[in-house]
């Protein structure tokens, strides 16, 4: 693996995206630091965590980006199926935590295989599609294998079991496959069929997943099944305008908001920084996003196109279920808040996504200036 070491590319360095990174970054570390803030040890081993693992994202981006992106996309399809291997091996000895086994154990940090499958999956596709065909223009039977790689991997997610992420891996590669060419028919079929087998998923589903989906409908006593929602609720409200201020949140300092450091941690930002922190947070959100976006149509080539789309839209998925699961507006899943929840796996690999996108663009408008 080579770097493109070349003083012009720093030209082409997205500086605004990269410190808006590095802002929603150092708000994560503050905001685990206020989730997890105890006076008799203010300075906790998971805001310890997240601050090391910050300045490794760090690092971690700016390697994916300096990498020669179409020899990191070959590498990264062979490491597909390594990380479909991983996937097999958490199901067998993986670390047992939070009721599921989506870890292994590295005794120094834990891996989660699943988000190694959100970060080179595109890289699969996009290769895939290169070699297959250099027109752009694919059959319905060439989707297939691309298609049963997919399904096989949410499938061995959603075994850990590890619904979120699943649902991650899931809608983003179908978008993929969309932008990649897929009959439009196969959308269409699908949405009917899964009408049609709805009774069979639902029965499917575990007995604490049918009862979220409950939850989000309404039904459960507020002090059991619809405790957690409830507690998000009432923490986003409370915050006000203005908020309580940092590290004065009572429903994340009394621990009555579960999962505050994770999962809920958008919860603890509205109740200490109110409706304008929100409001801020979700604005970094948007520009961060849309500029990612609006830079990847500017691309010619069709697979570094694609290759860009798919790293960046499993990080806009997971934004905005997370915001929406939070507030009441979608079911909860276990899905983090991007570069804000506690967790290294997924900071880091978030890192090397934006990173790899980073270095797209700079060879790409580059080379146009050649």
């Amino acid at each position: 693996m080579t770097f493109q070491i070349d003083r012009r590319y720093f030209r082409y360095f997205d500086w605004v995206g990269f410190g808006l990174l590095f802002f929603l970054s150092f708000l994560g570390v503050m905001f685990v630091y206020s989730a997890t803030y105890r006076p008799e040890a203010p300075y906790s081993p998971f805001f310890k965590k997240q601050l090391l693992g910050m300045g490794g994202g760090l690092i971690i981006y700016l390697i994916f980006c300096g990498m020669d992106y179409r020899k990191l996309c070959r590498w990264g399809y062979f490491m597909y199926f390594a990380v479909m291997v991983l996937l097999l091996v958490t199901m067998i000895k993986g670390h047992a935590a939070m009721g599921g086994k989506r870890w292994i154990d590295l005794f120094v940090f834990k891996v989660q295989p699943s988000e190694l499958a959100k970060l080179f999956f595109p890289s699969f596709i996009a290769y895939y599609f290169e070699t297959e065909r250099e027109s752009g223009v694919y059959k319905f039977r060439e989707f297939l294998p691309a298609l049963g790689i997919l399904g096989v991997s949410s499938l061995l997610i959603l075994k850990q079991p590890d619904l979120g992420t699943a649902i991650i891996l899931l809608a983003s590669g179908i978008l993929l496959l969309w932008l990649a060419g897929m009959p439009r028919w196969f959308f269409i079929v699908s949405a009917l069929l899964g009408l049609v087998t709805a009774p069979i998923l639902w029965n499917s589903l575990k007995e604490y997943q049918k009862k979220r989906i409950l939850v989000f409908l309404g039904y459960g006593e507020m002090r059991k099944e619809r405790y957690q929602i409830e507690q998000a609720k009432i923490a986003i409200g409370s915050g006000g305008l203005r908020g309580k201020g940092f590290l004065k949140g009572t429903q994340n300092k009394y621990l009555f908001l579960p999962e505050s450091r994770t999962d809920f941690i958008f919860a603890v930002v509205a109740e200490e920084w109110g409706f304008l922190g929100a409001l801020m947070l979700l604005g970094i959100y948007i520009i961060l996003f849309t500029r990612l976006f609006w830079r990847i149509g500017t691309i010619h080539s069709l697979f570094a196109q694609l290759l860009a789309a798919g790293l960046v839209i499993p990080l806009a998925l997971s934004t905005i279920i997370n915001i929406a699961m939070v507030s009441g507006l979608l079911p909860i899943v276990g899905i983090p808040l991007p570069f804000m929840s506690y967790g290294v796996s997924h900071l880091w690999t978030s890192y090397a996504s934006l990173g790899w996108v980073n270095g797209i663009i700079m060879t790409q408008r580059y080379a146009g200036t050649c």
